[in-house]
């Protein structure tokens, strides 16, 4: 039990880290969300909790092909929320994230690269 909730610290903490950052600079903010610290963090959980290598390689591998269709997101967003405002925005373009992770595992479908 203190592991898990051990986890729970770090992983929270990593967020509450990026907002307060994000709130004395975007770019600060920006920079520390776009790294790929959940991904990271999941890979050491995995790998602590003695994980086949062929999990955590995969979750890696995953993790490439999940990200790509959330980019329009992150350069539609603004542009919504100047127009729309936030929870709008937000839904929208989640909708868009759905539409470009269907897309994609469409496409990759055909390269043997099975997405869902």
């Amino acid at each position: 039990m203190t592991w898990l909730i051990t986890k729970y610290a770090i992983t929270a903490a990593i967020i509450v880290l990026v907002s307060e950052a994000a709130k004395r600079s975007d770019k600060l903010g920006a920079l520390i969300a776009a790294l790929p610290m959940v991904t990271v963090l999941a890979m050491i959980w995995l790998y602590v909790e003695q994980q086949p290598a062929e999990k955590i390689s995969n979750h890696a591998w995953y993790t490439f092909w999940y990200v790509l269709p959330t980019l329009p997101m992150f350069l539609v967003f603004p542009f919504l929320m100047a127009r729309f405002g936030f929870w709008p925005s937000l839904a929208i373009s989640a909708v868009l994230t759905m539409v470009c992770f269907g897309a994609l595992a469409l496409a990759m479908r055909r390269f043997g690269i099975h997405l869902l």
